[in-house]
């Protein structure tokens, strides 16, 4: 514990995630929130996909898709996910392993309305994952929900937010010679303590 410092400092690892994900918005040129979040199919077979992560809370990472996407389907058999962040240009990343669950509907109703029309509309016309006939059908179906639908419309029914809690977290920093720095984060559950140890590189 004595060796963490400097960026490592701190006895929160989610306040320290904010902390890399601050400094990040002032370097990264596109989407420093932007994570490859693994699944697993019914066979095991792993899926990776990048998504946006919209908020680091207290005890949590939250994202959010359509549910019925293959990563939605995958997580409703698993209830499990893991995710990186990786930030090139401060040569970090942060590594998070833990159950996921969906937020509230109300924390999802909040997030949809702040997002623009059209994403808004595209959530509602897209059956995220499923064969497309063609992308000017998918567009005609944009403007006819376009029409339907308004200004103001609500959040589809499967369409919402994930909150992956974590039982490890990992935070790397490069390092000289290829010997970077490591420290693992882990716990047996939501709300145990936390265990956090160095790892080699």
């Amino acid at each position: 514990m004595s060796e963490r410092s400097g960026i490592f400092s701190g006895e929160d690892p989610f306040a320290i995630s904010r902390q890399w994900l601050e400094e990040a918005r002032k370097h990264e040129v596109n989407d420093p929130d932007a994570a490859a979040l693994a699944t697993v199919d019914p066979e095991g077979l792993p899926n990776v996909r990048v998504v946006l992560m919209r908020g680091i809370e207290d005890n949590g990472f939250v994202f959010y898709t359509n549910y019925q996407s293959a990563k939605g389907q995958e997580i409703a058999a698993t209830g499990k996910a893991a995710f990186v962040l990786h930030w090139k240009s401060l040569k970090r990343q942060i590594r998070v392993r833990g159950p996921v669950g969906q937020v509230s509907p109300e924390q999802s109703d909040a997030y949809f309305a702040s997002r623009p029309l059209q994403s808004r509309i595209g959530a509602w016309a897209s059956e995220q994952s499923q064969p497309l006939k063609s992308r000017a059908s998918l567009m005609a179906d944009v403007a006819r929900l376009g029409l339907k639908l308004g200004p103001h419309p609500a959040r589809p029914p499967h369409w919402g937010g994930y909150r992956i809690t974590p039982v490890e977290i990992e935070f790397w920093a490069d390092g000289e010679f290829r010997l970077h720095n490591r420290f693992q984060w882990r716990r047996e559950e939501e709300g145990s303590g936390w265990t956090v140890t160095r790892l080699s590189p």
